[in-house]
Formats: structure tokens, C-alpha cells, sequence
């Protein structure tokens, strides 16, 4: 169940949002007397949580004190455990990111090494920045599902290239190894939250996030609330059937999913058995053998002009735009935020699944979405996670 803001995070979140608010601004925003107000912002001030940065100008009478968080109250980890990258991020008060570190995840990256590996990192940032343990207010973690939230256990997820990928309390071993407390999230909602923070000033209040990489992952956000399901599958849209006689990726899930159409594990399927067929063209003058073709070989031909490769792309984008028009003549978002490696690969690709999904979304063009790949992009689930533990934390 969600807590009822109190009146001092109503005011501080209000003053995040906006950045620099007079207490007429807040006035206007909120049901508080003049005198009640004050008070409550004397309190802030003297506990830190906000600071009077100048004076605005004025309207007739004195010129009004101005307010905004301080920065440095506290800190925020942000970690994103993905499956070929992750990302450690370090932020103040105002999310600004102070350091961000970004690592491939390998066959050796299995949970313990990766704890070792992250709590190292929160040692040396901590020293490096000259930060008091105590001002660290939580870790936020973003990481790929199915997850049980409630529990902090990261579930079954498929295809990371370390073994031991199944049911781990990834908050209980951070918090055994830091003494930090930490809050997990599935990685597509963090990402959201953090792209919907980066562009607040838009005042977007129905968002749609997909990210097109190793699987396929999706999050919704409605009134500026993200929705949780009653089970936490992030990476159900790739189960959407869009051909129903269509293949199976890897011998699970449905047939004709689009999973199997628009995901790396379908490409390097694709061109592999191409491959073996005699497309040698994609071997590199036979330095790849055609069980080992993958993904940045493929990019890598689409770099050098290979016609092939660019259509096996492209067919990519078109059935990724097809799903894409699914979720928005279901959900009617605003904008829709596109990441992952599938969608930074290439502009063709990201244009040709914007234009397909134009074309098959129900009342276009009266009814016209944005696109975009975010403000954050590659950093946003980090950012998102932190920004979780911002959120949650009590004032």
C-alpha cells in the first residue's frame, strides 16, 4: 500500500520537480496557509532538506525568497544488472549522476562476483568523494526479471552468460556486503522512471518504455504512476504473437512470438543458419565459423555495407514496429521511449520501427504519439533505480 505523502515531502517534491519555487509558487500549488507554510519551510531549511538560493523578482512588493533541494543532503546508488552490460551510478540529492561506472557482463560475472565487484566500486566512490557512509540513503537496483520486488530476489531470468542466474536475494547479499540499504525494480520500469524524470519539464503523464536487446522488455506509466502488474514479467511483450504459424526462439514460449523476430538471439539465429547455407559473406573471410557468428559480427558487416545483414536488420525493425503499434493501440500513450541495443544499433532501424508503427497505430495521424530514445539512454536504469530509492525515502 502507498503512504500518504506528508506535508514536508509534498513541498520537497515539488521544489525537485521544479527546480528553483517561491513560497508564493507553493501557495498557489497547495492548500497550506501562509503562516503554516512558512513554518514548514523554516523546518526544511534547518534540517537541510532545502536551501534559499537568492531572490526572485518581484512583483510590486519585496522580491521573494526562493527555494531548492540541497544537493548534498544525501546520496543514491544506482545499479543496473543487465545481460551484456551493467552500470553502477552514483547521485546527489537532485540526481545529478557524480559517477557512473559501466562493465560487460561475462561468463565469470556470476551474483557473487558481481557483489564483489559493485561493493568494491561503492567503497572507492564513497573515499574518492569524500562522503560520510551514513549520507548514502539507500542503493536502488534495476535488474532483469521475472523479479519478486517485495522480496528483493532476482527469479529465473534467461540468457546471462554467467551461471547462478536463478533466485537471488540480490538486496540481502548488497546489503550483507555494503550495510546499504537496497530496493529492487525491474530494470524497463527504472529505466521509465528515470526517462520521465529527465524530461518532467514535458509534463507527460502516459508513457510506454521498450527496450529491444537480449530479449524484449516493456514498462507503462499512467497518471506519472508506473504499472505494476500482478506478477512482475517485464519481458512478456516478447511472448506478443504476431504470426501465428511463425517460429519459436529457442524451443520456449509461443510460436510466432516477436521475441523470436526482433531480438539478438534471433538475429544470431538467423544469420548463423544463413550462414551454414553458404552466406559466407558474413564469416569474414572465414575468421568466424558459422556456429560462432553473433551479434557484433553482425554489426559489423552492417558497418562495411553488407546488404544481407542490413536487410536482416531491417526485417528486425519492421516486425518491432508491428509490436510496437500492438502497445499503442492498447495503452495510448503520449510518448514512447525506445533502448536498447537493437534501437541504438543503427537510425535506419530505429526510423523504420517508428514509421511501421505510425502506419498500424489505430486513429493516426489525429492521434500521434512522440518517439524517442530518451534523454537518458544507456544510464537511465540506473538513474530510474536511484531515483526509486529517492522517491521511497521518508521526509
Amino acid at each position: 500500500m502507498n503512504k500518504i505523502p506528508s506535508s514536508k515531502k509534498l513541498i520537497y517534491t515539488r521544489v525537485a520537480e521544479q527546480g528553483v519555487v517561491s513560497k508564493a509558487e507553493l501557495l498557489a500549488a497547495f492548500s497550506f496557509t501562509s503562516s503554516s507554510l512558512t513554518r514548514l519551510l523554516d523546518d526544511m531549511v534547518a534540517e537541510r532538506l532545502l536551501v534559499t538560493s537568492g531572490l526572485g523578482p518581484s512583483s510590486g512588493g519585496r522580491r521573494p525568497i526562493l527555494y531548492e533541494i540541497n544537493p548534498g543532503y544525501g546520496y543514491f546508488f544506482g545499479l543496473e544488472i543487465s545481460r551484456r552490460y551493467s552500470t553502477l551510478g552514483f547521485f546527489d540529492m537532485k540526481m545529478n549522476p557524480m559517477s557512473l561506472i559501466r562493465w560487460r557482463m561475462d561468463e565469470a560475472m556470476t551474483p557473487e562476483q558481481l557483489i564483489e565487484y559493485v561493493s568494491n566500486n561503492i567503497r572507492s566512490i564513497i573515499h574518492d568523494h569524500k562522503i560520510d557512509k551514513g549520507q548514502i540513503i539507500g542503493i536502488g537496483i534495476g535488474a532483469v526479471g521475472p523479479l519478486d520486488r517485495q522480496k528483493g530476489i532476482i527469479l529465473r531470468p534467461l540468457n546471462f552468460p554467467a551461471a547462478g542466474w536463478e533466485d537471488v536475494p540480490i538486496c540481502a547479499m548488497l546489503e550483507e556486503k555494503t550495510g546499504i540499504p537496497a530496493m529492487l525494480e525491474n530494470g524497463a520500469n527504472a529505466a521509465l522512471l528515470g526517462e520521465h524524470w529527465a524530461m518532467r519539464g514535458e509534463n507527460l503523464q502516459h508513457m510506454l518504455y521498450v527496450h529491444a536487446g537480449v530479449g524484449l522488455r516493456s514498462a507503462m506509466m499512467s497518471y506519472g504512476q508506473i504499472v505494476h502488474g500482478s506478477i512482475d514479467m517485464e519481458g512478456s511483450i516478447g511472448q506478443m504473437i504476431i504470426q501465428t504459424d511463425g517460429p519459436r526462439l529457442e524451443e520456449r514460449g509461443n510460436y510466432g512470438a516477436l521475441e523470436a523476430f526482433v531480438s539478438v538471439q534471433a538475429l544470431e539465429k538467423q544469420a548463423r543458419a544463413h550462414a551454414k547455407m553458404g552466406r559466407a559473406d558474413l564469416l569474414q573471410d572465414g575468421l568466424i565459423a558459422p556456429d560462432k557468428l553473433n551479434y557484433d559480427a553482425l554489426l559489423h558487416a552492417v558497418a562495411q555495407q553488407n546488404g544481407y545483414a542490413r536487410e536482416l536488420l531491417m526485417q528486425s525493425a519492421v516486425y518491432f514496429g508491428i509490436g510496437l503499434a500492438n502497445m499503442i493501440n492498447m495503452f495510448h500513450p503520449e510518448k514512447i521511449v525506445l533502448g536498447g541495443v537493437l534501437v541504438s544499433s543503427t537510425e535506419p532501424f530505429y526510423q523504420t520501427a517508428i514509421e511501421i508503427a505510425q502506419k498500424n497505430t489505430y486513429y493516426f495521424p489525429d492521434y500521434r504519439p512522440s518517439f524517442s530514445k530518451g534523454a537518458l539512454k544507456e544510464d537511465a536504469v540506473a538513474a530510474g533505480s536511484a531515483l526509486m530509492v529517492w522517491k521511497g525515502m521518508d521526509i
